[in-house]
């Protein structure tokens, strides 16, 4: 047996199974956003919480590709960048500093997503930010902030200032850096990275035309974030995570080693 095989055989008994299973559902968040394209090399992190009393949570080694990492090479650490739980691999500095100051902070944020997509980029590199001129749009900004780019994210100091720009919302555009999504689960921050990404590439398909963009008033705005309950029975991410699940079983089930 390889020391990889052993690795992945040791970590499902020392971890209770709902850490298991947080495992198989970021390793399969990695796979998904690899899937749609969203990954840039081995850069951006999606995080999660472990469940227990301690605030530890688990990262993707530094160095894998998205489509590689399992629910075994994840790294578990404390909010301190320890590692609790011997690994064979080491995490990104600056993805631990932002996930660890959202993590610290909220107590809601189970799970943090944050990625530099092409589209995201564009539109966090614009002055107005996410404009409400789709039905995707109307959903993050029903609860959306912004953060001013500082550098590379290694700076301590950043953390508070991260964190109050954030406040209570569910979603971050990163100023010409990228965007960043929180859930109570995997599958909450997914989907909630899926509806901002798809609003920021339907904004810049819209400003190539170069006709004059028709937004959607106020009002309305805050009616359709209401009604995105109502149409999914108030389980969105609950519906949809067991058919993108399917959909990585079929492709390749990897992710649950």
């Amino acid at each position: 047996m390889t020391a990889a095989v052993e690795a992945k055989a040791d970590i499902r008994t020392l971890v209770s199974p709902e850490e298991w299973q947080t495992r198989v559902d970021l390793a399969a968040a990695y796979r998904l956003v690899a899937l749609y394209g969203w990954d840039d090399l081995i850069f951006t992190h999606i995080s999660a919480r472990v469940p227990g009393a301690d605030h530890h949570f688990l990262l993707n080694p530094y160095g894998m590709m998205f489509e590689e990492v399992t629910a075994s090479s994840l790294v578990k650490i404390d909010l301190a960048g320890n590692k609790v739980l011997d690994s064979l691999y080491f995490i990104n500095p600056a993805g631990f500093t932002i996930h660890s100051a959202v993590h610290e902070a909220r107590e809601d944020a189970l799970c943090v997503m944050h990625l530099h997509t092409d589209y995201g980029i564009a539109v966090s590199a614009q002055q107005d930010g996410l404009l409400p001129i789709s039905q995707q749009a109307m959903f993050p900004l029903a609860s959306l902030a912004y953060h001013d780019y500082e550098g590379l994210a290694l700076n301590e100091a950043e953390k508070p200032r991260l964190v109050a720009d954030l406040g209570d919302k569910q979603n971050l555009i990163l100023r010409n850096h990228g965007l960043l999504t929180i859930g109570k689960s995997a599958a909450e921050a997914f989907l909630g990275m899926y509806i901002l990404e798809r609003a920021c590439k339907i904004q810049i398909l819209a400003q190539s035309g170069g006709g004059k963009l028709h937004p959607v008033s106020e009002p309305i705005i805050n009616l359709t974030a209401k009604q995105l309950s109502a149409v999914t029975v108030g389980q969105g991410s609950a519906l949809i995570w067991p058919g993108l699940l399917r959909k990585l079983d079929r492709i390749d089930s990897s992710y649950r080693e």
